[in-house]
């Protein structure tokens, strides 16, 4: 499981033109579910979402989690994370998991986020909708995070 996680001070989601969901200052979480993946890696994920300390303390030193400051996580699948683009110039997306292992696994990870951080600090984009992402990165600060090597 991969997460490319952007440290934001806002982010929404828009499905056909209209807001699915938002948050304030957070993180924006890309969520690729390859194949091998487990409930396992959902979980390790997810806390390591909550845990990283990419936020500043008052001496402006990353040193504070989005738990910590109160934040929120706005949850994207994303299978195109796991696009290799090593042959060719068109990406092959066979690491990716196929959807009906796949969504079962991203529910997973943002049912744990849920439990870490609260209803009102858990928004989601639409596993396998057309979306448009828009946010305004803090930093700008960008992590790619993996379950396992």
């Amino acid at each position: 499981m991969r997460a490319l996680i952007q440290r934001v001070s806002r982010a929404s989601v828009l499905i056909e033109g209209k807001v699915h969901s938002k948050i304030e200052s957070g993180l924006l979480v890309f969520i690729g579910i390859k194949n091998g993946d487990t409930a396992g890696d959902a979980l390790y994920l997810a806390e390591k979402c909550c845990s990283l300390r990419i936020f500043e303390d008052p001496e402006e030193k990353m040193n504070l989690s989005v738990r910590d400051i109160g934040g929120s996580i706005l949850v994207v699948s994303q299978f195109t994370l796991y696009g290799d683009a090593r042959k060719g110039n068109r990406p092959s997306f066979t690491d990716a998991a196929s959807p009906e292992i796949a969504e079962p696994l991203y529910n997973a990870f943002v049912n744990h986020l849920l439990l870490q951080l609260g209803i009102d600090h858990v928004a989601t984009g639409m596993f396998r909708a057309m979306m448009e992402i828009e946010l305004v990165n803090d930093g700008p600060v960008t992590l790619s995070v993996e379950s396992r090597v």
